[in-house]
């Protein structure tokens, strides 16, 4: 069955990927902070020395995620029927911390050298290997970055957009080397705390990203618009409403909806929509739909439709409503159901549906309204 369906090989080569990725950029940040510990030790630049320990703590953030991919690949088990895939997102949030850290001791350090600087002493094969190590950053950064984006990680994207930033930073320490070669101006210890700054802001809004992966953020409208898409396509469902999503870690989304049939469809035409439906996402959006539930729509009577009409327009007359759907009318008892979505902006969400229902009811006072209000948990229409 589809809900049970793992694609194995196409997980096995985005690890594969992911893994060769980081062991660059492992190699690559290895081979720059030794050469940057030895020119700012040598020079007595705290500039080139905090540039190669940050150098250090990016070959620490491949090796995490490298560890985050393998152990994020393994299969369900009992305790963890949906994976473990979250854990890309915990070791991602392991390699923001390492930046944050690294951001907030270099700072220290850097006020350090600013109260009691060094004298430092460039040479020009010391401006040489940093001058390379900034082509090489740039040349990483972007790589790094790319194959992240290609493969949803955000560890790789975390790390490639780390690595872009050291080039400038590495950059501004070679102008800082020049600046004083040519006026004898000491800027590597102001340097360096500028460089620990925009080190700690990287860190923090990494951080806050992927803390909201874990939270549960909503998913992009692109995503939502995606998936109401491919099930609108299927000839009997007239309506897609309720998209609510569960991310078990990149390309690892589940999905469940409503969907609104004519009243006319059979038990078995419904059964048919919901395997169609579940085939088409899995197989175009790579999404798992975990349930489909149904609104049944009035479609034999052409008063009913007018009502539905009259009643959707004075619901959406009432500020901060984005969405009415799920009407039903059932003649024999003259109950009207349908649900009701209250845009978060409203002040008071439970204020703005009572006067909705209290506006229907006031027109409509011979029917008993049943009506939900409903929560925006994608991007409504």
């Amino acid at each position: 069955m589809i809900r049970i369906m793992i694609n194995t090989q196409k997980d096995l080569s985005r690890d594969r990927v992911i893994i060769r990725t980081s062991v660059v950029g492992i190699a690559a940040n290895v081979f720059l902070a030794s050469f940057k510990a030895v020119i700012g030790l040598l020079s007595h630049s705290i500039a080139i020395v905090l540039d190669a320990v940050n150098n250090i703590s990016d070959a620490g953030s491949s090796l995490i995620t490298i560890i985050g991919t393998k152990l994020a690949g393994k299969q369900p088990d009992k305790k963890h029927p949906w994976g473990h895939g979250r854990i890309e997102y915990i070791s991602a949030m392991l390699i923001s911390v390492i930046i944050l850290y690294a951001g907030v001791t270099s700072f220290v350090e850097s006020v350090k050298k600013i109260v009691k600087p060094d004298t430092p002493d460039y040479s020009a094969a010391a401006l040489v290997i940093v001058a390379s190590a900034v082509l090489v950053k740039i040349v990483l950064g972007r790589y790094v970055k790319g194959v992240g984006e290609k493969v949803n990680s955000d560890s790789l994207v975390n790390s490639g957009t780390d690595a872009m930033m050291d080039s400038v930073i590495s950059a501004s320490t070679l102008v800082a080397a020049v600046i004083y070669l040519l006026f004898h101006i000491r800027l590597e210890a102001w340097l360096g705390a500028v460089i620990s700054v925009f080190i700690i802001k990287s860190g923090v809004e990494m951080l806050r990203d992927t803390i909201s992966h874990l939270l549960g953020q909503r998913v992009g409208a692109e995503t939502a618009a995606a998936v109401k898409k491919s099930i609108t396509e299927i000839p009997q469902v007239m309506g897609v409403y309720d998209l609510i999503f569960h991310d078990y870690g990149p390309d690892r989304l589940n999905c469940s909806a409503h969907i609104e049939v004519a009243d006319t469809l059979t038990a078995d035409q419904i059964d048919s929509i919901q395997r169609e439906a579940t085939m088409k996402l899995y197989t175009e959006q790579n999404i798992i739909l975990t349930a489909l539930s149904v609104y049944s729509v009035n479609t034999q009577d052409e008063e009913i439709k007018a009502f539905r009409k009259e009643i959707y327009s004075i619901a959406m007359s009432v500020d901060h409503v984005i969405q009415v759907h799920g009407f039903y009318l059932h003649k024999d008892t003259n109950v009207v159901q349908f649900d009701v979505i209250v845009d978060f902006d409203a002040k008071d969400r439970n204020e703005v549906f009572s006067r909705v229902l209290s506006l229907v009811q006031e027109k409509f006072p011979q029917y008993k309204f049943l009506c939900t209000l409903d929560t925006d948990f994608s991007v409504s229409e």
